[in-house]
């Protein structure tokens, strides 16, 4: 039987999602939300951009459209921070659907986060389904492969990953996020009030931290921006120079004064060899290069399907990629 798949929020990301899920064997798409009056009614085929009707239309009423879909799961990708989804999410496990989101906040618990966190394995423990937030970033390449990569050491002394990404190749609103063309004043002032910066590193680090078994003592992070030293564009928009191009951003904890776990992002317009690297300081010493990097928006619709099975077998209750068995491609049945 077809695993029944409602996706909410019909964004790239989502999109991108949503045309993996009509595409693969073993996965059925019986609904798609979304508040934007232009695609309200619509076919969600049409949507997306598949190139075929899916015979679902977009709905902006998240109750009657699960209630319609009779879903086994609902993917959400409507907001990074728990506090953002968290209507969305009473609302689905409420009809008792199982959740996999694109929520950076939802990847791991945090200090900053964890009343919430604990109120939706609550809501989810009573709803007898899974919670999962993932994607590529958190989710995979800075806590998941370092942690694998871990597997063959007798010692781990440190874990350092450094993500290097040529924005030109992702949406606007990955470019948006990153400062891409503000003035270095308005990058400053977006930075404070939090809407210019990868989220996920905090989530990443205590993931990481729990699984060696290290009590960090703090976590710091810093957004500094990249400038353009001449003009560089994308589809999207240009940028002169002088101008932000993208942000550079570090994630670090330490335990005793040292540093066991430093995460690096350089993601600007133009950045040249684009790579996501791993280093494993300990015995062995391990180092791990994926020349070009993981496409951050395919990557994500890629670990977000590939986990539905996976989250569908879990124990109820709020997950993390530490909780379910090691994921891979799931080709369906």
């Amino acid at each position: 039987m077809a695993i029944r798949v409602v996706q909410i929020g019909l964004g790239p990301v989502g999109a991108a999602i949503a045309r993996q899920v009509a595409a693969r064997k073993g996965f059925q798409l019986v609904g798609g939300i979304d508040i934007d009056p232009a695609k309200a009614d619509r076919d969600v085929g049409d949507v997306i951009g598949l190139g075929r009707s899916v015979r679902v239309r977009v709905s902006p009423d998240p109750a009657k459209a699960l209630k319609a879909a009779r879903a086994h799961v609902a993917v959400l990708c409507t907001g990074s921070t728990l506090a953002s989804i968290m209507p969305q999410v009473e609302q689905i496990l409420k009809a008792r659907v199982a959740i996999v989101s694109t929520s950076e906040e939802m990847a791991y618990p945090t200090r900053r986060n964890l009343r919430l966190w604990n109120r939706i394995d609550g809501l989810a423990k009573r709803a007898k389904v899974a919670v999962l937030g993932t994607g590529i970033n958190p989710g995979f390449v800075m806590d998941l492969l370092p942690l694998l990569l871990t597997t063959p050491c007798e010692r781990v002394d440190a874990i350092v990953v450094n993500r290097v990404i040529d924005a030109r190749a992702r949406r606007l609103p990955f470019q948006q996020k990153i400062g891409a063309g503000l003035t270095p004043a308005q990058f400053k002032a977006q930075v404070e009030d939090g809407t210019v910066r990868h989220v996920g590193f905090a989530q990443s680090i205590q993931m990481l931290a729990d699984a060696m078994g290290w009590r960090l003592d703090r976590v710091t992070e810093e957004v500094k921006p990249r400038l353009a030293n001449e003009t560089v564009a994308s589809e999207f928009l240009a940028v002169d120079p002088g101008y932000v191009s993208g942000i550079v951003q570090d994630g670090v904890g330490f335990r005793k004064g040292a540093v066991k776990i430093r995460l690096h992002l350089e993601a600007y317009l133009g950045a040249p060899d684009s790579h996501d690297s791993i280093l494993i300081e300990g015995s062995p010493r391990l180092s791990l290069t994926i020349p070009g990097g993981i496409h951050g928006d395919a990557g994500t619709a890629s670990v977000i399907v590939n986990c539905i099975p996976r989250v569908l077998a879990a124990r109820p209750g709020l997950r993390t990629m530490r909780d379910l068995p090691v994921p891979g491609f799931c080709g369906g049945s």
